[in-house]
């Protein structure tokens, strides 16, 4: 086995203790680091990147449980060895449930912990090819939390993946309930700073009264009302990150002092005179087309150039229709499970209905029906009944001039078919420009034609 890369942590009260340990462990190729408290472990660990550690159950200042806990809650894969001088079957018990992969009583000798060591490391490896494998494949469907397989969902992915790990202003752009939070989310725990703190801050909800003492916090006797120093969401979010949502509802008037903290990374608190140093990444997003908000004055063209250094457009879910099963299938299961409903599946009529329905409020507008409809559903299957739509021809799909009617009774495949001839109606078979519209790549465009035996020319002549 190669050994040289990997990584031992050794945390015992005992100096000789430890450094036999890492006498030992080093003379068999390993790269080994020790602590002697539950501190210093914690922070060799954090910034060590270590595959494995070898931990005593007694230290002085804290109990190697907590080691252990910090272990398995921050890096899951990295194995511990629990070893004591104190062992009880209770001890051994309590370190399984917490995550150890083994539980040794002192004294040990190492030709027993060597072999523990290598099949520690065997199952990192294990546990971290089937996390990678497993995260690969889930991509394709899920990613942090948002659900969605369409080309555009995917190129959101990738720009996610590409931007994260940098400080760069990133504004996200798309209707109510498209799902902005979310990515704002995955933006930042995906960050280097994702362990401090995420602040969001809704500019729609705050009184434009309340906003710059939010923001920037006050000192005493600042203003009526004002009787305490109070620090702001920017000074809370130092060394984090910052969501401003719906910046665009953010007073005129205040947001050159927002751009000044961009530009100068320092800001003042209502009140005072002292200027105080902040560091925090802003992540900002606007239900609003920005050029429409700088036309109308809701958003100053300068601020907008420093916010948005990477944009990133979210789709509404009419433009990713081929999203709907996939969201549809994730809510079924999670308010069937949360109200213990035996709701199983849905019926292709009721699938028709929401493939034809315009979705006006996008994702959380797909998610509350969902969860009505699994609370009302009489079977274990949803019905067309069950949704509050109505049960007549269905809604044109809004911000399509072109949008038709579903005719009940097909199947989901016949669903798409239809589809995907009306598009390449649309487009005048213009395959390019079908694949743009159904959130397709052409390849896949290109297989679902030849699938369904579609002739282009006779549709396009009918």
């Amino acid at each position: 086995m190669e050994r040289k890369e990997v990584r031992i942590l050794v945390v015992d009260d005992e100096p000789t203790m430890a450094d036999s340990l890492k006498q030992n462990l080093t003379e068999e190729g390993y790269t080994v680091d020790t602590a002697s408290s539950g501190a210093e472990a914690i922070e060799l660990f954090d910034r060590g990147g270590h595959h494995i550690a070898i931990c005593d159950l007694r230290l002085g200042d804290t109990d190697g449980m907590e080691v252990l806990r910090h272990i398995k809650d921050t890096h899951p894969s990295t194995e511990v060895i629990v070893v004591t001088g104190h062992g009880s079957v209770e001890s051994a018990v309590e370190a399984t449930k917490a995550g150890a992969f083994w539980f040794l009583e002192k004294p040990f000798d190492f030709d027993i912990l060597l072999p523990l060591v290598e099949r520690a490391y065997q199952r990192y490896e294990l546990m971290t090819e089937t996390e990678t494998m497993r995260r690969q494949l889930s991509t394709r469907t899920e990613y942090f939390s948002i659900i969605g397989a369409s080309r555009q969902m995917q190129t959101i992915y990738e720009t996610i993946e590409s931007v994260a790990k940098s400080d760069a202003n990133v504004l996200i752009v798309g209707e109510s309930g498209t799902g902005k939070e979310l990515i704002a989310n995955a933006i930042h725990y995906n960050s280097l700073r994702a362990k401090k703190a995420f602040i969001k801050v809704n500019c729609a909800a705050l009184p434009k009264e309340l906003i710059e003492s939010e923001l920037f916090g006050h000192t005493k006797g600042a203003f009526t009302g004002a009787h305490a120093d109070k620090d702001g969401l920017i000074q809370h979010a130092a060394g984090g990150s910052l969501l401003l949502d719906e910046i665009s509802e953010m007073p005129v008037e205040l947001q050159p002092k927002l751009l000044r903290v961009l530009q100068e990374r320092s800001y003042r608190k209502i009140g005072s005179e002292r200027t105080y140093a902040v560091d925090f990444r802003l992540i900002s997003s606007t239900n609003r087309p920005p050029a429409d908000a700088i036309r109308d004055g809701l958003l100053r063209d300068d601020l907008f150039y420093r916010i948005s250094t990477i944009t990133i457009h979210v789709p509404p879910l009419r433009e990713r229709t081929e999203d709907i099963q996939l969201l549809t299938e994730h809510f079924l299961k999670l308010y069937a499970r949360k109200y213990q409903r035996p709701i199983t599946s849905i019926s292709q009529v009721a699938y028709q209905r929401l493939f034809g329905h315009g979705w006006p409020g996008n994702v959380r507008e797909l998610q509350n029906v969902i969860e009505r409809a699994v609370l009302l559903a009489k079977s274990s299957k949803i019905e067309p009944v069950d949704l509050p739509f109505d049960n007549g021809s269905f809604p044109e799909k809004s911000g399509q001039g072109n949008a038709w009617d579903v005719p009940l009774n097909l199947t989901l495949e016949e669903i798409e078919k239809l589809v995907i001839e009306k598009t390449l109606q649309r487009t005048g078979g213009n395959k390019q420009a079908a694949a743009n519209l159904l959130g397709i790549y052409r390849p896949r465009l290109y297989s679902k034609i030849k699938k369904y035996k579609i002739d282009i020319p006779a549709l396009i002549s009918a």
